[in-house]
């Protein structure tokens, strides 16, 4: 050990003076040292640069790349995989694969998706008895085009007497669309999306259109409105309307979020109300891929019409599309502007619609044999 000492610590003379060699080597053992970490630190930098950035799933992709007049295959098939998982799993709507796809390869002009709800059978009836088509002319009716359903999801509880009753009248009738969603008034816009994304998924068709189950239509005359817009991709029909922001607590049509519409008694953005819209194809798919981030407001109407903000939509106000009951919608037919759809603004639908329906259709009805000479697919 002091033979190391003292090698260590001999002096040598040059240029400079005495240098030490002790020191020598230390700066020697540190230069070494600097030049090992860096090469270190440039492998395990490469390491990382290698590693690929995590990319979303094939659907975020499609979802970002999308537009609403990019109806290509991708999209189709993102909305049809989100919607594998949207329907109702004991739906009878549904039955195997192969009559999905079967009925996922026919063209249809209209899908009609009649909104209802657990306790109105006496209003479904009222439809069934009045301007929808039953048994074979039903059939005949979705080989000229027009497909219509109603629409409804499951109870809280799976199983209950509900969800059994509609599951008996769907044996009866056969005209019922079942969604995976959980029924409730205040989750009307969560249907409506569902509705849609659903609908896009199971049947190819130029529009989709929703109606309320206490509302009168023709259906001549709405196939009639709707050709008109035929060749625009992107087109949203309804009343378009803009109503105050109901801000307070406990009235009917409340907002929550009221604030985020300007100073109190502030109004909507117009919209299409609710009783009976149309969308196209394409906005159709744009709810179906997009479902996940649309927002959800109180009313469905203002919800829907919110999705649409910013996007390049046509917006077609069609007052043919909200008549009232008789007297009016028989003036209009008098002056040769039969009504689509007749209801009471009142009541937000026809009165006492289960009592009042044939009435309607009766007066304000079109012609029995006008949707069976139209011709609405090409």
């Amino acid at each position: 050990m002091r033979d190391c000492r003292s090698r260590m610590s001999i002096k040598s003379r040059g240029w400079g003076g005495e240098i030490t060699i002790k020191n020598v080597f230390s700066r020697n053992l540190a230069f070494l040292l600097c030049l090992c970490s860096f090469f270190a630190g440039t492998l395990f930098t490469n390491r990382l640069c290698m590693i690929p950035e995590s990319w979303p799933s094939g659907i975020a992709v499609d979802r970002i790349s999308s537009k609403p007049g990019d109806y290509n295959q991708k999209i189709i098939a993102a909305a049809r995989a989100i919607q594998e998982s949207s329907v109702h799993p004991g739906s009878p709507m549904i039955g195997d694969l192969k009559a999905v796809q079967s009925a996922s390869k026919k063209k249809y002009f209209m899908v009609i998706g009649i909104n209802t709800a657990f306790n109105s059978r006496k209003r479904r009836d009222s439809v069934r008895a009045t301007w929808m088509p039953q048994g074979e002319e039903r059939k005949k009716l979705e080989e000229k085009g027009i497909l219509i359903r109603f629409v409804i999801g499951h109870s809280a509880t799976a199983g209950s007497i509900l969800d059994k009753a509609i599951e008996a009248e769907e044996l009866v009738h056969g005209d019922f669309l079942r969604l995976n969603h959980v029924e409730g008034y205040l989750e009307l816009s969560a249907k409506t999306k569902t509705y849609f994304s659903t609908a896009v998924a199971l049947w190819d068709a130029e529009f989709y259109i929703k109606v309320d189950d206490d509302v009168h239509v023709n259906l001549a005359t709405l196939g009639t409105i709707l050709s008109r817009h035929r060749v625009k991709p992107r087109v949203y029909i309804g009343c378009m309307k803009s109503g105050p922001v109901l801000s307070k607590k406990g009235v009917k049509y409340h907002e929550p979020e009221f604030w985020k519409f300007g100073e109190v008694g502030n109004k909507y953005f117009r919209h299409a109300t609710g009783q009976l819209y149309a969308i196209s194809k394409d906005l159709a798919t744009y709810i179906s891929v997009n479902q996940d981030v649309l927002h959800k407001y109180a009313n469905e109407d203002v919800s829907l019409g919110s999705w649409f903000i910013g996007l390049d939509v046509d917006q077609v106000d069609d007052r043919r599309l909200c008549c009232g009951t008789p007297p009016d919608c028989v003036w209009q037919g008098m002056s040769g502007h039969t009504c689509a759809a007749s209801f009471d603004w009142r009541c937000s639908g026809i009165c006492r619609s289960a009592e009042r329906m044939m009435d309607v259709h009766q007066r304000c009805g079109e012609d029995k044999n006008a949707v069976w000479n139209a011709r609405f697919l090409e």
